[in-house]
């Protein structure tokens, strides 16, 4: 056996096909995608096309729906945490939350909070203050000795809402205007009209 000699398996290697070399080829002018028009180029949009009537994916309806209000919890199981402790990333005796278990690199981010799952074991007693748990582990918890604490959700940051311009109050006549206007004139009072003398007969 030399190295000259060594060769793959029969029909382990195959030549691809050359598209668009000539029409002897069997693959040339259309190369293969038939005639002009919409299917003869990529992004193809026809699919969902039932010649006009209303298509199968519009025809049936609608299930469920998306709750905008959920949270995006970042879920962590028990082996993970214990690990995180065995390599003194993590410290046992404090409370254990979602920025220490960034910190520890037990998680990349918190997202909306952490959800506690009870993969694994768990051998230290542990505080725990998550923003959901399920009931396996909080039973290894428990059992380990510690606590697990439920946070409340947190709440949504509102917006303040733009001042309204509100347009300026009128200002009432007040009773002190005219005495005011009576000190300009040197604090002499508006003389009264005189009434006309009635004619007689």
């Amino acid at each position: 056996m030399r190295l000259s000699e060594l060769a793959t398996n029969p029909g382990s290697r195959k030549k691809r096909m050359r598209v668009g070399r000539g029409i002897g080829s069997g693959k040339g002018k259309q190369a293969g995608r038939g005639g002009k028009g919409q299917t003869a180029r990529t992004g193809v949009r026809i699919k969902g096309f039932e010649g006009g009537q209303m298509p199968l994916h519009r025809r049936l309806p609608k299930r469920g729906f998306n709750n905008i209000f959920a949270l995006d919890l970042v879920e962590i199981n028990l082996d993970r945490v214990q690990v995180a402790i065995d390599a003194g990333k993590l410290d046992s005796g404090a409370v254990v939350n979602a920025e220490a278990l960034v910190k520890s690199g037990a998680l990349r981010r918190s997202r909306d909070g952490v959800r506690l799952l009870g993969r694994g074991e768990i051998k230290a007693k542990v505080t725990f203050e998550v923003h959901g748990a399920s009931r396996p582990a909080v039973a290894a918890v428990e059992k380990a000795g510690g606590s697990v604490k439920i946070l409340a959700p947190p709440k949504p940051v509102e917006e303040p809402k733009k001042d309204e311009k509100k347009a300026p109050k009128a200002a009432a006549p007040s009773e002190e205007a005219p005495k005011a206007e009576a000190k300009k004139e040197g604090g002499k009072k508006p003389a009264a009209k005189k009434e006309a003398p009635k004619k007689e007969g």
